[in-house]
C-alpha cells in the first residue's frame, strides 16, 4: 500500500507540471484581417443615413445647448434601440431592464418614462451599423463600449498596417472622409491623441464615436447614436482642407479619427 501510495504522490506533481506546461503554450497570433468590397462601406453609410432619417433627421452643432428630444423614451422607438443592443454580444443588462420599462410605458406607469435611458447605447448603434454592413467581428468587434472596439482597431493597425480596415489618425493631421469614425473622449481628463490610449488599453474609458457621412466646405457631418437621446447628425466645424477644428468648450474632445479602408484593400485596391 505504501508503495502504491508513493507512486500516486509522485504522479500528482507530474500531472500538474504537464497541465502548467500546456497552459504556458504560446497563444497563436491573430489571423490577418480580410479585405471587403466597396459595397460594405456603401451599406454602412446607407444604414447610418436610414437610421438617422427614421429618428426624424435631426441635425445639430456640437455644444449648441440643445435639449434632449426624449425620443428614446417613446414606446414606438423601443424596437429601434433593441435592435442596436441585439448587435452586441454583451448588453450590460440593457435588454432585460428596458423590456420591463417598455411594459411599464405601455401600461402608463411613471417608470416607463425612463425607457432606454440606461445604459448608454451609442456604441451599440455603431456596432449595429457595422454588423448590418456585413463587417465581421474579426475586423470590427461589436461592443457595448466604444473603448473596446477602439482598442481592437488600434491593435489591428499596429499588427497589420497593410491590411487593417481602419487606421487611426490624429484629428489635427487628417481630414475625415465619409465612412470614417471620429472618436471623442468623455473622461474628466480626456485623451488628446489615440497613441495615449496605449497607457490604459483594455480599461474602460467613456468615449463616443460618430460615423462621417458627408464633408462640405467648412464642415464634417457625422451620425451617432444616443445624441440628444436619438440617432442624430452633427455638423462639426472644419478648416479649409477639411480637418476638424477644436470643439466648443465643454464638448467632448476628439482624440482619434479611424480612416475607413473598406473597399480599398486587396483586389479592390485603387490602381492610381
Amino acid at each position: 500500500m505504501s508503495l502504491r501510495g508513493g507512486r500516486g504522490t509522485a504522479a500528482a506533481p507530474l500531472s500538474i507540471l504537464l497541465l502548467l506546461g500546456a497552459c504556458a503554450a504560446p497563444v497563436p497570433p491573430p489571423a490577418p484581417p480580410l479585405p471587403y468590397p466597396p459595397s460594405a462601406k456603401a451599406r454602412m453609410l446607407r444604414i447610418a443615413l436610414a437610421e438617422w432619417a427614421e429618428w426624424g433627421g435631426m441635425t445639430v452643432a456640437p455644444g449648441d445647448g440643445g435639449r434632449t428630444t426624449g425620443a428614446e423614451g417613446a414606446p414606438e422607438n423601443f424596437p429601434r434601440v433593441l435592435a442596436y443592443w441585439r448587435a452586441v454580444p454583451e448588453d450590460e443588462g440593457a435588454i432585460a431592464l428596458n423590456r420591463r420599462l417598455y411594459a411599464a410605458a405601455l401600461a402608463g406607469q411613471a417608470e416607463g418614462a425612463a425607457l432606454w435611458h440606461e445604459p448608454a447605447w451609442s456604441a451599440a448603434f455603431i456596432s449595429f451599423v457595422l454588423r448590418g454592413a456585413g463587417v465581421d467581428a474579426r475586423e470590427f468587434p461589436p461592443s457595448a463600449a466604444h473603448s473596446r472596439y477602439v482598442d481592437a482597431l488600434i491593435a489591428d493597425a499596429a499588427a497589420f498596417p497593410a491590411s487593417a480596415p481602419f487606421l487611426p489618425h490624429a484629428p489635427e493631421a487628417y481630414a475625415p472622409q465619409p465612412g470614417d469614425l471620429i472618436c471623442a473622449d468623455r473622461s474628466p481628463r480626456p485623451l488628446r491623441h489615440w497613441q495615449e490610449r496605449a497607457a490604459d488599453a483594455g480599461a474602460f474609458r467613456p468615449m463616443h464615436c460618430d460615423i462621417v457621412v458627408a464633408t462640405v466646405p467648412g464642415a464634417v457631418e457625422a451620425i451617432g447614436g444616443n445624441v440628444r437621446d436619438a440617432v442624430t447628425r452633427t455638423r462639426f466645424a472644419a478648416d479649409a482642407v477639411g480637418r476638424l477644428l477644436p470643439v466648443p468648450a465643454g464638448a467632448p474632445i476628439f482624440f482619434a479619427i479611424f480612416e475607413n479602408r473598406l473597399g480599398r484593400l486587396g483586389p479592390w485596391r485603387p490602381t492610381s
